[in-house]
């Protein structure tokens, strides 16, 4: 399947069309698998089809150009250049949150990008945050999972697929967080959505189970 080029991208899904989101969009194709990639830009189209749906208007209830950083940037952490010693959302943060600020962000904005990108995986609570965190949060899990996919418009997820391609099953994610998690088991902390998919997948990782926690929280106490 032939993907668009790039540089179109931004004229096929009317894309925030400003110098810091073509930067952004540029760092992605840049440093992440292009299955990721693809993904990362699908979850924002999707994103706003579903703010369109709640009669959310951008400027006003919720920064577009905000959405799209934050949906663009959300897998950077399953990147090299990402990948630090938190779970992958938070390094996938604050490397998104540092490249926005050296491009001259503003830091509440910078924040509000940070905060959608930590919490994308957030089942129970990004929902409940700013518009900005809640959208980022829908429209990824919209292009993962599906659910939520009959609220958009009829055709735009066969559109985004025809420009942007899977290109991998499950858009490669769970292969980079396992990936991640056998050379450092530290980026699956008890809970979180890569350990559990490391626990499911049966990663070569020592994972901290639940009766390590409480063990050695209060060793000698019955």
């Amino acid at each position: 399947m032939e993907e668009t080029p790039v540089a179109d991208h931004f004229t096929e899904f009317a894309l925030p069309d400003t110098d810091l989101a073509r930067k952004a969009h540029a760092l992605a194709f840049e440093i992440e698998t292009p299955a990721l990639a693809n993904h990362s830009v699908r979850g924002y189209v999707f994103a706003r089809a579903l703010a369109d749906a709640r009669n959310l208007v951008p400027g006003s209830d919720y920064d577009d150009e905000v959405l799209f950083l934050a949906c663009v940037l959300h897998d950077v952490g399953l990147t090299e250049r990402g990948n630090g010693n938190q779970r992958f959302e938070v390094d996938g943060a604050d490397l998104a949150a540092d490249f926005l600020r050296e491009q001259g962000l503003n830091e509440a904005r910078a924040r509000l990008v940070w905060e959608a990108i930590a919490l994308h995986t957030s089942l129970g609570i990004a929902d409940r945050m700013r518009a900005e965190t809640a959208l980022a949060h829908a429209g990824i899990g919209v292009d993962v999972t599906g659910p939520g996919s009959a609220r958009l418009p009829e055709g735009l997820a066969e559109r985004t697929h025809r420009a942007l391609p899977r290109l991998e099953p499950g858009c490669g994610l769970a292969e980079a967080i396992v990936a991640q998690i056998s050379r450092n088991p530290a980026k699956a902390p008890f809970g979180s959505l890569p350990y559990e998919i490391a626990r499911q997948t049966g990663a070569d990782a020592p994972l901290v189970r639940w009766e390590d926690l409480v063990g050695r929280a209060w060793p000698g106490v019955a």
